[in-house]
Order: C-alpha cells, then structure tokens, then sequence
C-alpha cells in the first residue's frame, strides 16, 4: 500500500502539472490511462528468462497484468510533430519465464511481487506525415526509475521475498499507437522496453493500453474552432472564414463585407444592388431607381450629365455650370449670354457677341473729326496745346479706337505771317504734337502719318483775320 500510495501521489502531481502548464496549441495536452502488462521473458537473458522478442507475444504464460487501472501519463506537445510524456504504473508480477524442462507448465509462476515505477521520454509523432487527422503512430525515448519487489529471481539483500523493493534506472524505448475516436478522445498502445543499469533490476518489457484524453485547446466564442486558428476568438464564426462570422450569409465575412447585415454580392464587397444598375447600394443616391454609374446610381434623362434630382430642367440637357439648363441666348446671335458682350444687340461670334465695327469711317465720321480738328488750340507761335484742347484731343483719340483697322494722315498748316521756312517748320511739329498725343493715349503708331504743309494750302484768305484763323488748322484724313 506504500507503494501504491507514492504512485498514486506522482500521478496526480502529474495531472496538476497538465493543468497549470501553458496552453499554447490546439489541446497540447494529454492523459493516458489504462492497464499495463509487465513481461521479463524476452528479453536475452538465460533460463528462466529467454531470448530477446522470444514467444514477445505470448500473453498467457509471461505477461503479468493487473486487470484495473494501473498506469497513467499526461504529455505535452511541444511542436515539430514532438511530445514530451511523464507518467507512473504499478503492477504485481507473478510470471518469470520458464525452466529448460518446463514443457508442462511453461509459466514460471512467482509470489504477486509488487511493480511501480514512473517514467519520462520524448516522443516523435508519425500523424502529420502520413497526413492522418485518426491514426497516430509515435516512437519515443526516454529514462525512468523502477522499483520490483525482490523474489526468487532478484534478490539483492540475503533475505529474498521479504517485501524489500528494489529499484533502479532504467532507459527506455517506446512504439506505440493511438486511433483518435474524435478530437479529445482516442485509443491507445504501447509497448516499452526498458534497460536497467544495475544487474539486480531485470530488463523487461511493459505494455500498455487504455484511454488518452486530449485537453488544453481553448475555443472562447463556442465556435468549434480554437483560438490560435480563430480570427475572430470572441465571436461565433464559420471554418471557411477562419472562424470569422458572415452574419447575412452571402459569402462574405463581416470584416471584409461593407454591408455585413444585407446579403449582397461579391462584386460589392457584399452589398446589394436593388436597382440592378450596377452600383451598389451603399453607394449609390438613387438605390431604388436605375442609373448611371458616373452619377452614383441616378438617371440623367435628358443625358447632360446632371443628375435629374439636381437638374432644374431635367428633360432639356444642359451645363452642369448652369444647374443643367442651356445658356440663353437673347439677341439670338449664337453668341450665348454668359460670353456675349452685347447679349441684346445682335452682333457676330467674332466680335464677342457685339456688333462689327466698319472697317473704315464714313464721311460723316471723317467731317466729325476734322470738325473737332480745326478747334485744336495751340500756343501762340509753339506746338503746345492750350488747355482747353486736350478735351478735343480726347474725342478724337475715341473716334480712331472704334476704327483699328483704319490709317490716318494729321496735316499740320499755317497762314501766312512769318517767314515760309518758319511756318513750315511749325506746321511739322504742331501736327507730330498731335500724333504723339494719340500715340500715347492707345492708338498704334503704325496707324499714324505727320506731315507739315505751312502757308502752302490756306482755305481762306490770309487779308483777313478770320481768314487767317482758318488757315492755322490740322485736318485729320483717312489713308488711302
């Protein structure tokens, strides 16, 4: 019963060392428990044991077994297809093999001595390579420590069968097998040999078989998936989205789905389209009424590329500029409003909408200006103006703008007082006083020609005073 009690001691600190450890994998823990059978036959020794793997499977006459609950062990996965299992048994052995001339009875009993003993190994498993999710085939190592009570065949002390245990190292070498019912629960055996290093601790065998439970996987949303695998632990999913949930069951996961409680279609990442005009809803202004992409889903019927509920005049197509509506055009010269600079006088699309000035002026424009010409006042004997002809000058310099395409000649006369050299040479610089005004006030120079004629081409009578304030002039005409 002390020895009973020890084993059953270690188990349980070995269960609550499975409890406590880490849990970093899909159920990296398991318990196996069960029955084992102890056999020292075949294992190279001389009579009454016998060769190695001699009669290995002849349960009746070697293998000592105790029919309850007599081993358990908790593993752990520790990666790489590698577990690492600790574990204790206990037995009661009553075969030692047979003698030379025991044909009768080839069972070589001895007195129920009592077995126990606890192990460790590592374990390297076969189930990922042979891509098997049911059966699991595992070849381990390992070392351990084995207590058998001495009897007629391994005394150590002078006083064989005196309930003395005697125990010993031992290596060990595993092959076993596990048939997995269902992710926790599977099925296994085990053979094990074990070498002891002290002659007074036989070698043998040890087979077991029994129940493992696979534990330690968490799975928080109930899902069936575990947490490492789930992408989404906290939330009930499906397998196919890793665990992540499709709350509307169209095919899209709710992360990647824009309207996760509306079935809707892949191509809009998982929302609808109720009008079928190829626009998703979630995006589209009109979602009941059939439009255009390049309007967010709403009509355009008169095709100006406004949508209707922001077209002021929706069955006539116009700018977007003018809410949709066309430009007017008042005086009905092709020229619209918005770029006519005249929009109520008819006028040409050259012209900006206005009406073409006349190449060339008339002879009423020409008399006008030769009207506001002759009233051009000049400073006695010099080329400078006075001052009330600059507003002369002004009127002129307005008439030859509306005519741009038209040139002028500005002729500069004298009356007669003087000598003829100095009226000719006021002439000239009384009628370039004049050019020059214009040149600076906007009229191109290229337009413009000065010359001076002095006493030569009077228009009245130089006798008279009034003749001579006649004659004193500077006509402006058209060039030819």
């Amino acid at each position: 019963m002390k020895n009973l009690s020890r084993l059953l001691f270690t188990m349980l600190l070995l269960t609550s060392m499975g409890n406590v450890m880490a849990q970093d994998e899909n159920n990296p823990w398991a318990i196996n428990f069960g029955i084992n059978a102890v056999d020292v036959y075949p294992v190279g020794e001389d009579a009454p044991q016998g060769g190695y793997f001699e009669e290995f499977f002849n349960v009746e006459d070697h293998w000592s077994i105790l029919p309850s609950l007599s081993t358990i062990s908790v593993s752990k996965y520790v990666g790489d297809n590698f577990s690492v299992q600790a574990g204790g048994s206990i037995n009661r052995i009553n075969k030692w093999g047979q003698t030379e001339d025991n044909f009768t009875n080839p069972s070589l009993r001895v007195n129920d001595l009592a077995y126990y003993a606890v192990d460790g190994n590592v374990r390297y498993h076969f189930a990922n390579i042979i891509g098997s999710s049911k059966l699991d085939p595992a070849v381990g190592i390992g070392g351990g420590y084995t207590w058998i009570e001495e009897g007629a065949y391994n005394t150590f002390s002078t006083e064989a069968g005196s309930n003395n245990s005697v125990g010993a190292g031992t290596l060990n070498a595993s092959l076993g097998l596990t048939y997995w019912f269902t992710d926790n629960i599977g099925f296994y055996v085990e053979s094990k040999y074990k070498h002891s290093f002290e002659d007074y601790l036989t070698k043998h065998f040890q087979h077991s078989a029994g129940l493992s439970v696979r534990f330690g996987g968490t799975d928080t949303d109930g899902d069936g998936i575990y947490d490492k695998n789930d992408a989404c632990p906290d939330v009930p999913g499906l397998e196919a989205f890793n665990g992540c949930p499709d709350t509307d069951g169209d095919g899209i996961e709710d992360a990647k789905d824009s309207c996760p409680n509306e079935a809707g279609l892949a191509e809009f990442n998982g929302c609808p389209d109720t009008d079928g005009d190829g626009v998703a809803d979630n995006n589209d202004d009109c979602p009941t009424v059939k439009g255009l992409k390049t309007l967010k889903g709403c009509p355009d019927a008169d095709g100006d590329g406004v949508a209707d509920a922001k077209d002021k005049c929706p069955s006539e197509a116009g700018p977007a500029a003018n809410g949709g509506c066309p430009w007017p055009d008042t005086d009905g010269d092709g020229v619209l409003d918005k770029d006519d600079n005249c929009p109520k006088e008819v006028g040409t699309v050259a012209n900006n909408g206005c009406p073409e000035a006349p190449a060339v002026p008339d002879q009423v424009v020409l008399d006008k200006l030769n009207s506001y010409a002759k009233t051009i006042l000049f400073d006695t004997g010099k080329s400078s103006f006075k001052k009330e002809t600059y507003s002369v000058l002004q009127s002129i310099t307005a008439i030859l703008k509306e005519y741009p395409e038209a040139n002028f000649t500005i002729e500069g006369h004298t009356d007669s007082v003087g000598s003829k050299t100095t009226n000719q040479s006021l002439s000239d610089s009384r009628a370039n006083a004049v050019m020059a005004y214009l040149i600076e006030n906007g009229i191109d120079s290229a337009r413009l020609n000065a010359y001076g004629f002095g006493e030569d081409y009077p228009i009245d009578s130089n006798k008279t005073k009034a003749g001579r304030v006649n004659n004193r002039r500077v006509e402006v005409k058209l060039k030819k």
